[in-house]
């Protein structure tokens, strides 16, 4: 992530407000019915929001090799003219470079309060999210391991399957995770989305009735978490406990995703809320 930060702190300096959106962006990305997972779901699904309500076109790309393109080894990542950027936080800030900005309206503290909910989506559900698809062992056998592996042939995809687990299992266990329970896992869910519901309360939006990257990223997890099915469908029930969040994804998916595939087939194949 601090190579990506540094990147985007360069090109901030090198591109400027004064170079216009392309019009060729890409976005790249695991395919999504037969090889993404619960994780990169909900990473790419966070930056198509915010792309989207950023009014900013873009195309989705499928690649089996997608982590292996991108420059931080993470999806998504988007090619914008001379320059490839991955996951959010760069990309956000790659865009705030064009002069485009869905945090314009807020103050300083409540962009702080914004960074403070991101940082804790990010820390919890994400890490929830890679754990329950590479520790939880039912999981990782019966979903993570076929789909993961089930673009490239054996013994390849045996070998690729290892090195991702191997590269989650150090970053959950410097974090800690790797001594927590799923137990432990579903209890730091519910907090967490109990944060968030009592943060959105009754507002169309956390800050209001114009969407930021918080709503985006929130969308992003909880639509992935709502559609994406498991041997354990515990992490599905929990969400479903705090309906503003639910709503807040339906309200997304119509306005920002179901209004613009209508007119641009490009867009991918975008899964509907039950």
């Amino acid at each position: 992530m601090s190579a990506n930060v540094l990147l985007t702190e360069s090109m901030s300096l090198e591109v400027g407000a004064q170079e216009p959106w392309p019009s060729n962006v890409q976005l790249f990305q695991p395919y999504e019915v037969e090889q993404i997972l619960l994780p990169d779901n909900a990473s790419c699904l966070a930056v198509q929001a915010f792309l989207h309500m950023a009014g900013l076109d873009f195309t989705i790309e499928m690649r089996s090799n997608a982590e292996n393109m991108s420059p931080s080894g993470k999806v998504p990542f988007i090619k914008a003219g001379a320059f490839v950027v991955s996951e959010m936080e760069p990309i956000v800030a790659f865009v705030n470079t064009k002069g485009i900005s869905l945090t314009n309206n807020l103050d300083v503290g409540q962009k702080a309060d914004m960074r403070a909910y991101m940082s804790l989506v990010n820390n919890v559900l994400g890490n929830a999210e890679l754990y329950i698809s590479w520790y939880d062992e039912v999981t990782l056998e019966e979903v993570t391991k076929p789909r993961h592996g089930s673009v490239h042939p054996w013994p390849l995809s045996h070998i690729l399957n290892w090195q991702k687990r191997s590269g989650v299992m150090k970053r959950l266990g410097a974090l800690g995770w790797t001594s927590k329970t799923l137990e432990d896992v579903y209890a730091e869910i519910e907090t967490c989305c109990r944060a968030l519901s009592e943060r959105l309360d009754n507002s169309p939006y956390f800050f209001g009735s114009k969407p930021t990257e918080l709503d985006a990223l929130v969308f992003g997890h909880v639509f992935s978490i709502l559609t994406t099915p498991l041997p354990d469908n515990r992490l599905k029930v929990i969400v479903q406990q705090f309906g503003n969040l639910s709503k807040l994804c339906e309200m997304i998916e119509r306005d920002y995703f179901e209004r613009l595939n209508s007119s641009d087939s490009d867009n991918g194949n975008f899964e509907k809320l039950p």
